[in-house]
């Protein structure tokens, strides 16, 4: 294709004329130094282009070289353990070839082309198959079986297929399509970033996604296939509830972005990541996790690739039939990114200067969440959830991000900087924070924990609202002007608040809790509440409830190991126990 040449230079962005073969979305290579860079917009033969490196030191007549194709991933084994920049280069290989600094213009493929993987085939020749089918796999880590599958739009009949090792590249299979032309498969797959993978059906989700965080898993689940959103103030814990997340989630692959973050969260990312051990298997988490990090100083406009690259490898794996989770933060980094972007390319600007399109941006990120039928004759199910963390400046949740993100996510996580300041982890706030997928799920709650925990988790909501009603009474004349019901309410929504809704990330048994383990928690406490109600109604002082030493063995049993969940139905029993002789005792004094 023709090249073109720099007519202008402002920050990431660069314009490029005699461009008339190009189109937008296609990727070129700027200068000599053949910068990765990104066609945003068409005007005449001049092409805007965003660029995905540092631009210092371009200038008016250097070179652009079209390369006619899209920003795509590339998509087979080897995805899972390296870390990737927002553009699927891999840092580890960049690090070991050009030293601690990306150096500009290096292209590294992101698929490894050395490794050969052992391909163990499906189907055998003669066979018919349709795209999506499985055509073999590759055991790509002791955790992952990586479905290697008829691409889409391809379908026919198998003339050849080859078994053993291979690299990525090799031609694994020939498909004769019903046109009489043949198809040479590889392991190996490109596919648009910006371009959603096709499936045959969405699903409505009704399994929920555990995270292993009590406050989320109890009062504010999330489905598998479903999308959340994590607001808050700095300082409030966003980071640390992704990283919970990305740790604990109930989902057999994990994508995690750093999408314009600062250095130093990435870092503990990168470090504490390949040291943890997946709780569900006991091998690395590493074995499923997929890394992309894009930290602040990295160039402006691959934030927005990142979120895209991110995306993608999780759709691909969905589409194996895995339940895939991604952990996108912050999307506000990427908002700041497209209003920067806007801004060089004098765009008319929307609210706080964002472009008017950001509501669509978003929405198109979040809908390519969901449950579906995959395509393949086996009807194989698949789920993505994203979950995203938003930075809206002093914590204003009016801010236009936040605003365009809660119309089309469903669950809403608001983390609060009070709560963070009292020292209460996760900080997410019991009183503005909703899940909408609670109908959906309710079935499948009862079914596997019965009824009973569904009206203790609407108990112990409703008493937590009533405290916050209290609570200005409290402010205005003191705790002792309240009734003793009242003060039982209280001393209950206190614990609460302390003993299950207040978890310990660094806490080895505390920063993870079993959904059995969550249920018998909550059941310790609503006992410990109607075994009270029932002594005031004898008379025995609320006083002499809240002062009882049996409230401190209920605050320590969130510490209790998942193997020795036994010991929290021995100490319902001694609660019980207790409230008999505290009743027998009053009953004796009067």
């Amino acid at each position: 294709m023709k090249q073109g040449k720099i007519i202008k230079v402002a920050g990431p962005l660069v314009i490029a004329e005699g461009m008339q073969n190009t189109k937008v979305y296609d990727v070129v290579r700027v200068s000599e130094q053949k910068l990765m860079g990104e066609v945003i917009e068409m005007r005449r033969d001049e092409a805007s282009i965003q660029v995905y490196e540092e631009t210092a030191g371009l200038g008016v007549g250097a070179p652009v070289y079209p390369t006619g194709e899209p920003l795509s991933v590339e998509l087979g084994p080897g995805l899972i353990e390296p870390i990737y920049d927002g553009v699927q280069r891999p840092l580890d290989i960049i690090r070991s070839q050009a030293g601690d600094r990306i150096t500009r213009g290096i292209d590294i493929p992101g698929l490894s082309r050395e490794k050969k993987w052992e391909f163990k085939p499906s189907v055998k020749s003669g066979d018919k198959v349709f795209e999506g089918d499985e055509l073999g796999t590759v055991q790509e880590t002791v955790l992952v079986l990586h479905r290697i599958m008829v691409p889409p739009g391809i379908g026919g009949v198998v003339k050849k297929i080859e078994g053993g090792g291979h690299l990525v590249t090799d031609r694994i299979a020939v498909i004769e399509g019903e046109d009489g032309k043949d198809k040479e498969i590889t392991m190996m797959s490109k596919w648009p970033v910006r371009v959603p993978r096709p499936y045959k059906e969405k699903l409505m989700p009704n399994e929920p996604l555990s995270t292993g965080q009590r406050v989320i898993d109890a009062f504010f689940p999330i489905a598998k296939g479903g999308t959340a959103c994590v607001p808050g103030p700095f300082g409030s814990g966003k980071t640390v509830v992704q990283h919970q997340l990305a740790k604990w989630a109930d989902a057999q692959i994990i994508v995690y972005v750093g999408c314009g973050e600062r250095g130093n969260e990435m870092t503990d990312v990168l470090i504490e990541f390949p040291q943890l051990t997946d709780p569900h298997s006991g091998e690395p988490l590493m074995l499923r996790t997929i890394l992309i990090a894009n930290t602040s100083n990295m160039p402006v406009a691959a934030r927005e690739a990142s979120v895209y690259t991110g995306i993608t490898l999780a759709e691909y794996y969905r589409d194996m039939g895995y339940s895939v989770a991604l952990m996108a933060d912050s999307t506000s980094r990427w908002a700041e990114a497209m209003r920067e972007m806007s801004g060089r390319l004098e765009e008319m600007p929307g609210e706080e200067g964002y472009p008017a399109y950001l509501g669509t941006r978003i929405a198109e990120f979040y809908e390519r969440a969901g449950k579906v039928t995959c395509l393949g004759s086996d009807n194989r199910t698949g789920a993505l959830s994203v979950i995203g963390a938003v930075s809206p400046p002093g914590g204003d949740l009016s801010d236009p991000v936040v605003q365009a993100t809660l119309r089309v996510v469903r669950v809403f996580w608001s983390l609060e900087d009070k709560l963070a300041y009292r020292r209460h982890f996760p900080a997410i706030s019991w009183l503005t924070s909703y899940s909408l997928y609670v109908p959906n799920l309710r079935e499948w709650i009862v079914e596997n924990h019965g009824e009973e925990w569904v009206a203790n988790v609407e108990r112990a909501l409703a008493i937590l609202q009533e405290e916050a009603e209290l609570e200005e009474i409290v402010r205005l004349v003191g705790l002792d002007a309240l009734s003793a019901d009242k003060r039982l309410i209280m001393e209950t929504a206190k614990s609460i608040r302390e003993d299950f809704l207040h978890q310990n990330a660094f806490d080895e048994v505390d920063t993870y809790s079993s959904f059995d383990k969550m249920v018998k928690l909550m059941e310790l406490i609503m006992l410990f509440h109607g075994l009270s109600e029932d002594a005031l109604e004898k008379g025995v002082p609320v006083t002499e409830i809240a002062s009882l030493s049996i409230r401190e063995r209920i605050a320590r049993a969130k510490f209790i190991p998942e193997e020795k969940l036994d010991k929290i139905d021995a100490l319902k029993k001694e609660i019980s126990r207790t409230f008999e002789e505290l009743t027998e005792k009053v009953a004796t004094e009067a």
